[in-house]
C-alpha cells in the first residue's frame, strides 16, 4: 500500500493493495503517480462490500485523493473540459442526489449516474471561467463580471471542486451558462459507483458498457433492489473480484446507532429482544430516542420509514391534516417524492432537462410555490449542487381506501409526485438524515409474517436499512401517535434564490 497519512484496518489494506494493482493493470500507478493510455480490450470490475461502519466510504475518499493526486481528471458531471488522448478521467457516482451529496459532505466530488450520462452544455464565454478553475486556461476577463467575483468563484472552487457552485457565487445562473444537456457518446475511464447495492442489472451492464474499469462499493445487508432478481449485482461476481470489509472503523465503534444495526445479524436477536436492545441504548445515549410518538416537525425534511404502503398513506394524510393543508392546493414547505416522468417520446429533450436536473425517480424534493404558468411548481431538490428549480408538475396525493390519488393541481404532461412526509424502507436506500424515524409497528408486521430474504429474516433487513439511514439520531417510534406541529411548514431555511431555469412543456 502506498504512504497515506490514513490508518487502515488490515481489510482496507487489502482492499486498498487489490484496487491498487487493478488501477496499476489499467495503466494507472499510484505509488509512482505514472500514467499511460488506456488499453483496449483490458476491462475490469472489482466489488467493495462490508457493512455500515466497516470503512467504505474511507477507503472511496481516499483513492479518490489518490488518483487526483496522480494527475487523473475528476469528471464531477456538471463540466468535463477538453477531451486530450493522454487524458485518463475518474467519475464517482451513486444512484441518487441524495446519495451523492452523503458523499460530496466527505469531501468526494460526487454525481448521480444519471447526470454522467448526460452532460450539460456550456455558453463558450462562461466555459472559459470553468477551464481556468480546473487549471486547463488562463485567468479569463468577463464582460460583467468583476475581478471580486472571479476571486470568489475561485476561492469557493478550491474548497467545493463545483463548477456550478463557483459560478453561483460569481453572481450568475444555471441559465446564464448551461444552455442544455446532450447524451454522452464515447465511453469513459475509471468509475466509482457507491450505494452499488441499488443497482439493478441492467444499470449494471450500462455502467460496464461505459467505464472499462469499474469499482463498486456497496452493503451486503441492504435490502435487494426493486427490480433485481432477489439479489445485488455483486452477488455473482467471482470470488477474486470481490473485497469485504469487516471490521467496523475506530471511529465508528462507539457508535450506538451501528451497535444496534450491527446486532440484528446474532441469529439470536429476535424483534423482542432487539426492541428491548433499542430501549436500553436510548436509556444510555441520546443518539437513540425510544419514541413513543412520530415528531410531525421532523417529517418535513426527513420522511418516516416505513415498510407498509397503508401506513406510508395515513402517515402522509396525517402529517398535511395537521398543518391544516388544503386539500385543494399543496402547502410551501411539503414534501414531495419525484415518482418519474410523464412525457411523450418527441419531448425527449424536455425529459432530458428534467433528470439532468435531478428530477429522476425516487428525488426528494420541496414544493416552494405554484410556477408562473399553471400546473408548474417551484421546488428545490434535495442534495442537488443546483437544487432550484421550476418544473411542470403532476401531483398525487394518496387517500386511505381509496384507489385513486387526489390531485391537487396538474399541468398536462411533466414530472409527476408523491408526498414524501413518509417513505418505504426500500425507497430511503442511499439516503441518509441528520434524524430517522423508524415507525417500530411495521417493523413488528414483517417479523410476524415471517418472511426470509437471501436467508435473512425481512424484519432484520428492513430493520437494518432503516436504522442505518441515521446520521445522528434514530427514533425508534413504538406508538401510532403523531405530535403537534411547533410551526408552520417554512422554506427559509433552502436556498431560496430564483429557480434558474424554467423547464416548461409545450402544451399540446
Amino acid at each position: 500500500m502506498s504512504d497515506t497519512a490514513i490508518t487502515f484496518s488490515h481489510d482496507q489494506a487489502d482492499a486498498h493493495d487489490a484496487i491498487a494493482a487493478m488501477l496499476r493493470h489499467a495503466g494507472i500507478d499510484l505509488d509512482d503517480h505514472l500514467l499511460t493510455p488506456p488499453r483496449d480490450g483490458k476491462d475490469s470490475v472489482m466489488a467493495v462490500i462490508g457493512k455500515a461502519g466497516s470503512g467504505k466510504t474511507l477507503l472511496l475518499a481516499t483513492l479518490y485523493k489518490a488518483l487526483e493526486q496522480a494527475g487523473v481528471d475528476i469528471i464531477s458531471g456538471d463540466w468535463e473540459g477538453k477531451r486530450r488522448k493522454d487524458r485518463r478521467t475518474l467519475a464517482i457516482l451513486a444512484p441518487t442526489n441524495k446519495a451523492a451529496s452523503v458523499l460530496r459532505m466527505h469531501g468526494v466530488p460526487a454525481t448521480t449516474i444519471h447526470r454522467i450520462l448526460y452532460t450539460p452544455v456550456y455558453d463558450p464565454e462562461y466555459e472559459k471561467i470553468a477551464e481556468w478553475l480546473a487549471g486547463q486556461g488562463e485567468r479569463p476577463e468577463i464582460e460583467g463580471l468583476t475581478d471580486v467575483a472571479l476571486d470568489r468563484a475561485f476561492a469557493f472552487y478550491q474548497t467545493n471542486k463545483s463548477i456550478p457552485g463557483a459560478l453561483a457565487t460569481a453572481g450568475l445562473r444555471g441559465s446564464d451558462f448551461i444552455t442544455g444537456w446532450k447524451r454522452r457518446e464515447d465511453p469513459m475511464d475509471v468509475g466509482f459507483v457507491d450505494e452499488a447495492s441499488m443497482l439493478d442489472e441492467k444499470q449494471f451492464q450500462d455502467l460496464k458498457e461505459i467505464f472499462p474499469t469499474l469499482l463498486l462499493f456497496g452493503d451486503p445487508a441492504q435490502l435487494p433492489p426493486v427490480k433485481g432478481e432477489g439479489g445485488m449485482v455483486f452477488d455473482k461476481m467471482p470470488e477474486p473480484a470481490i473485497l469485504k470489509l469487516e471490521r467496523i472503523h475506530r471511529q465508528d465503534a462507539d457508535n450506538p446507532i451501528l451497535d444496534l444495526a450491527h446486532a440484528l445479524a446474532d441469529p439470536e436477536v429476535d424483534f423482542h429482544h432487539f426492541e428491548k436492545m433499542v430501549e436500553e441504548a436510548a436509556g444510555r445515549d441520546e443518539r437513540v430516542q425510544w419514541a413513543q410518538r412520530v415528531e410531525v416537525d421532523l417529517m418535513a425534511r426527513s420522511p418516516v420509514l416505513v415498510w407498509r404502503n397503508a401506513t406510508r398513506i395515513r402517515l402522509i394524510n396525517a402529517f398535511r391534516s395537521v398543518h391544516g393543508a388544503p386539500d385543494t392546493e399543496l402547502m410551501e414547505g411539503e414534501p414531495l417524492i419525484c415518482d418519474g416522468i410523464e412525457l411523450p417520446l418527441k419531448h425527449r429533450k424536455k425529459r432530458l432537462d428534467l433528470e439532468a436536473r435531478g428530477l429522476i425517480k425516487g428525488a426528494q424534493v420541496i414544493y416552494l410555490g405554484m410556477g408562473r404558468k399553471p400546473g408548474f411548481s417551484r421546488l428545490h431538490v434535495m442534495g442537488a449542487e443546483d437544487p432550484q428549480v421550476s418544473a411542470a408538475s403532476i401531483v398525487k396525493i394518496e387517500k386511505p381506501d381509496e384507489e385513486e390519488p387526489f390531485i391537487p393541481f396538474a399541468a398536462r404532461m411533466g414530472a409527476t409526485f408523491l408526498h414524501g412526509a413518509a417513505v418505504t424502507i426500500h425507497k430511503a436506500q442511499g439516503s441518509q438524515w441528520r434524524d430517522v424515524q423508524v415507525f417500530a409497528p411495521d417493523i413488528y408486521a414483517a417479523a410476524r409474517m415471517g418472511r426470509s430474504e437471501a436467508g435473512q429474516p425481512l424484519w432484520k433487513r428492513l430493520a437494518y436499512v432503516a436504522i442505518t439511514r441515521a446520521e445522528e439520531r434514530l427514533h425508534w417510534v413504538v406508538r401510532n401517535r403523531l405530535a403537534k406541529p411547533t410551526a408552520p411548514l417554512r422554506v427559509d431555511d433552502l436556498r431560496t434564490a430564483p429557480a434558474p431555469l424554467a423547464l416548461e412543456v409545450e402544451e399540446i
